[in-house]
C-alpha cells in the first residue's frame, strides 16, 4: 500500500512538473504578444499622435495584462519621476519573463526611445519584427518540444515508480 501511494506521489510529481512548463510557456507567449501588441500600437502613437511618452506608456500599461502591464507601468513611473528612460526601460526589461534573446532586443530599445520620432519608430519595428519572428520559429518548433517534454517527464516519473517497486 506504501508502495502504491508512493508511487502516486511521484506520478503525481511529474505531471505537475509538466504543468509548471506549460504554464511558464503560457505566461512567455502572452506576455510576448501583449508586448508585441503595444509595441504596434506605442509606434503608430509616436508617429500620429505624438503623445507624450509617460502618457503613452501608462496607457499601454492599461490595455496589457500580467507581465506586460508592470512593465510599462515601471516604465511610465520611472519616467515621471524624471529617471532616465533607457535604464528603466532595461530593467523593466529585465524582469519580463522572456527567453533571453527577446529579453535583450527589448533592453537594447530603450536606448533608442530617445531622438526623433523617425528614428524611434524605426527602433520599435525592428524590436517589433525580431520579437515576432522569434515567436514563429517557436512556435513552429513547440509541438515537437512539447512532446519531447512531456515524454521526459511522465518517463522520468515512471522509472521512478519503477524503482520504488
Amino acid at each position: 500500500m506504501v508502495k502504491l501511494l508512493g508511487s502516486l506521489c511521484v506520478l503525481a510529481g511529474g505531471a505537475l512538473a509538466r504543468w509548471a512548463q506549460v504554464s511558464e510557456r503560457r505566461r512567455q507567449r502572452d506576455t510576448l504578444s501583449d508586448l508585441l501588441t503595444a509595441l504596434r500600437r506605442m509606434a503608430e502613437e509616436i508617429r500620429m499622435a505624438r503623445t507624450a511618452l509617460p502618457d503613452l506608456l501608462e496607457r499601454l500599461a492599461q490595455d496589457c495584462g500580467g507581465d506586460a502591464a508592470a512593465f510599462f507601468r515601471t516604465a511610465a513611473a520611472a519616467a515621471r519621476r524624471g529617471e532616465d528612460l533607457s535604464q528603466a526601460w532595461a530593467a523593466a526589461a529585465a524582469a519580463l519573463p522572456l527567453p533571453d534573446g527577446d529579453r535583450t532586443s527589448l533592453q537594447a530599445l530603450g536606448a533608442d526611445l530617445r531622438g526623433d520620432e523617425e528614428k524611434v519608430c524605426k527602433a520599435i519595428s525592428l524590436v517589433n519584427y525580431e520579437l515576432a519572428k522569434r515567436a514563429e520559429e517557436r512556435e513552429a518548433r513547440r509541438p515537437q518540444e512539447d512532446r519531447r517534454a512531456a515524454a521526459l517527464c511522465f518517463s522520468a516519473a515512471a522509472l521512478l515508480v519503477i524503482l520504488l517497486i
